[in-house]
C-alpha cells in the first residue's frame, strides 16, 4: 500500500505539472508499534495496523525557517527530549505526510494511509501538510508555498473522496465536540498559531468544496 499511495499521487500530479519528491522518513516497526500504542492510549482503539481513512487536511508550519533543520525534527522514530509539551502523551515522534519548502518544493515523507502524529485529537482522520517557516511565530510563509498548498490540497481531494475538511492547525480545538474528535485526555492540549490566519484565508480562496472549522481558537 505504501508504493500504491505514492503512485496514485504521482499519476494525478502529472496532469497539473506539479512534482512531488519522495523523501521518506524512518517509519519502521518501532514507530508503527509506538503509533499503535498512542492510538490505544489516546483513542481507545485496538488496531492491527496504523492505516487511516483521511477526512481532514491539516495545514501547519514547522516553526523553523530552514528545511534541513525542519526535516530533522521529524526523522527520528522516538520523540526528542526537548518536547516537554507533548512528551508525556507518548514516545512516538511527530510525523507529517508532506513538507513544503520555502520555494514551493513538495516532499512526501510518509504513506498517505499511515497515521502521523501532527495534531491532537484528529491524527486518526487526517493528512498533515507542514510548511517550512513560521520561526518565532512569524507569518512568513511564501507565495510559492501557498501555490503548492492549493494544488496539493486539490489533488488530495481527487484521490480521497472521503476528505471534507481543510483546517489550520490553530483551529484544531474547534473539533473537540465533533464526531471525528477522538482524544480522551481532556488535559492534553497545546496552543497553536500555525500556519497563520492570513495564510489559511489565502489558501481557502484557491480551493472549493471543503468545509472549514466552525470557530477559531
Amino acid at each position: 500500500m505504501y508504493k500504491t499511495i505514492y503512485l496514485l499521487i504521482l499519476v494525478s500530479i502529472s496532469s497539473f505539472a506539479l512534482e512531488i519528491n519522495q523523501l521518506p522518513i524512518l517509519f519502521g516497526e518501532k514507530r508503527i508499534e509506538l503509533t499503535k500504542k498512542y492510538i490505544k492510549i489516546h483513542y481507545n482503539l485496538d488496531v492491527k495496523d496504523i492505516k487511516i481513512t483521511p477526512k481532514i487536511i491539516v495545514i501547519h508550519h514547522t516553526a523553523i525557517d530552514d528545511f534541513k533543520d525542519s526535516l530533522s525534527r521529524f526523522t527520528p522514530e522516538i520523540l526528542p527530549s526537548d518536547r516537554p509539551d507533548i512528551q508525556k502523551a507518548g514516545a512516538v515522534n511527530v510525523s507529517t505526510h508532506f513538507m513544503i519548502e520555502r520555494d514551493g518544493t513538495i516532499n512526501q515523507l510518509m504513506p498517505l494511509d499511515y497515521m502521523g502524529r501532527h495534531v491532537i485529537g484528529l491524527n486518526y482522520n487526517s493528512i498533515g501538510i507542514e510548511n517550512v517557516g513560521g520561526q518565532n511565530s512569524a507569518d512568513n510563509l511564501t507565495d510559492a508555498q501557498l501555490r503548492s498548498n492549493i494544488e496539493l490540497v486539490k489533488i488530495l481531494k481527487r484521490e480521497f473522496k472521503t476528505i471534507e475538511y481543510v483546517i489550520g492547525h490553530y483551529e484544531y480545538k474547534c473539533f473537540e465536540k465533533h464526531e471525528l474528535w477522538l482524544e480522551l485526555d481532556d488535559n492534553y492540549r497545546t496552543k497553536k498559531d500555525d500556519p497563520s490566519v492570513r495564510f489559511m484565508n489565502e489558501l481557502r480562496k484557491g480551493i472549493d468544496g471543503f468545509k472549514g472549522a466552525s470557530c477559531t481558537k
